[in-house]
């Protein structure tokens, strides 16, 4: 996009009305949005794919953008302004729809999500983190000692319907410096999955000195969760913070591996993410970014 998104020192309308002084904040985690729901009649993991519009459809787009005269709202054609998706695709929970066809947001896009397969070439950091077999995924959450981290398994039927971020070292250049090119690591984390325990009062400079003094500031950013659902969220470049960091809050803390392999009858590959993990079960780590396989 050719313009910068910056905060200002107002709360908008959208944010109080969802009451934002009483939401929880949590740390915005950077990786890339996944989905678990029903596909082929089990719990599937799914990953984000935005339809977009083809070239001429952008064009018309930004030319009503830019046009000062015309006020009216902008019609999209959807069968000849957007490129395909595949058959499974499906639009998220919470797009408009107009005669049976969904409607692109704001920006032009429709957000959606496509099933990750077995064995997937095109969604393979996405595939290492799931077994079908098992039903299971690889998830980074609190451990029930403060200030822990956990890995470990985690069935897919008790996060359906959940979104979560997928990290790792294949995903947005690997902020948080997990793994190696030689053995990749990537993990789920569910959304909300790690609430800010001390977090800034809701102004410019109190979120700014956060940000840039405190350990537990070291993060991408803050999404709020409202009561009502809504999210609203906030960028370290919101602020003219530079991000990534050489060292972030997450990557520093401790964690352990807690995989029970005996639970789960099905033979793990030997290549896979779930072998390596169930070979270090009960080993605690002094930061997430000193698992190493090797």
């Amino acid at each position: 996009q050719p313009f910068k998104v910056l905060a200002t020192d107002t709360i908008t309308g959208k944010a109080l009305e969802a009451d934002v002084h009483n939401a929880v904040p949590t740390e915005k985690v950077d990786g890339t949005c996944c989905y678990v729901t029903t596909y082929k009649g089990q719990p599937y993991l799914w990953a984000r794919l935005d339809r977009k519009p083809t070239k001429q459809g952008e064009k018309r787009f930004k030319r009503f953008l830019y046009s000062l005269e015309d006020c009216k709202e902008f019609v999209w054609n959807i069968e000849e302004d957007f490129k395909p998706v595949p058959d499974t695709w499906i639009p998220a929970k919470d797009i408009e729809f107009s005669n049976g066809n969904p409607l692109p947001d704001e920006n032009g896009h429709m957000p959606g999500w496509v099933p990750v397969e077995k064995h997937s070439k095109q969604y393979c950091w996405h595939s290492s983190v799931v077994n079908y077999e098992a039903g299971i995924a690889l998830v980074l959450k609190h451990h029930a000692d403060p200030g822990l981290l956990e890995i470990s398994p985690v069935p897919l039927s008790e996060i359906l319907e959940q979104t979560l971020e997928l990290i790792g070292t294949n995903i947005n250049a690997n902020p948080y410096g997990l793994g190696s090119k030689k053995h990749p690591v990537h993990l789920l984390v569910p959304h909300g999955a790690f609430e800010i325990k001390n977090p800034p009062a809701l102004k410019q400079n109190d979120i700014l000195s956060w940000f840039e003094s405190c350990t537990e500031g070291k993060v991408e950013g803050i999404v709020w969760h409202c009561h009502d659902g809504c999210l609203i969220k906030l960028h370290r470049h919101h602020l003219g913070l530079p991000w990534p960091l050489a060292e972030t809050y997450l990557n520093s803390q401790p964690v352990v591996i807690s995989f029970n392999r005996t639970k789960y009858d099905c033979d793990f590959e030997p290549k896979s993410l779930f072998h390596h993990f169930s070979k270090l079960d009960g080993q605690r780590f002094d930061r997430l970014k000193d698992i190493k396989f090797d």
